[in-house]
């Protein structure tokens, strides 16, 4: 059975750097099997790119709703993109 590989991309604003929340998304997404990153914007946001199993993805897109235990997140923003070949998840 082949499950549908997908890839989005999110923007989390709120209360979500300095408190940890890259590498609790990292964490998190490893322990999905979602590859991607998510890296600082100038404008105080964070840009996750996930991709792989839609039901990984997913999961992962209700953890960005919450993050971690300092995190306040304001809005999460979601656009589908094409499915690149990247491998793991990075932090930048």
């Amino acid at each position: 059975m082949t499950t549908e590989r997908v890839a989005v991309l999110f923007r989390v604003s709120g209360r979500v750097q300095g408190v940890g929340f890259r590498a609790g998304c990292r964490r998190e997404a490893q322990r999905l099997g979602v590859d991607g990153y998510a890296i600082n914007r100038d404008d105080g946001s964070v840009e996750v790119l996930a991709q792989g199993d839609a039901t990984a993805v997913e999961a992962l897109a209700r953890w960005l709703l919450h993050g971690c235990t300092h995190a306040q997140i304001a809005k999460v923003e979601r656009e589908t993109v094409a499915l690149g070949q990247r491998a793991g998840f990075g932090v930048g």
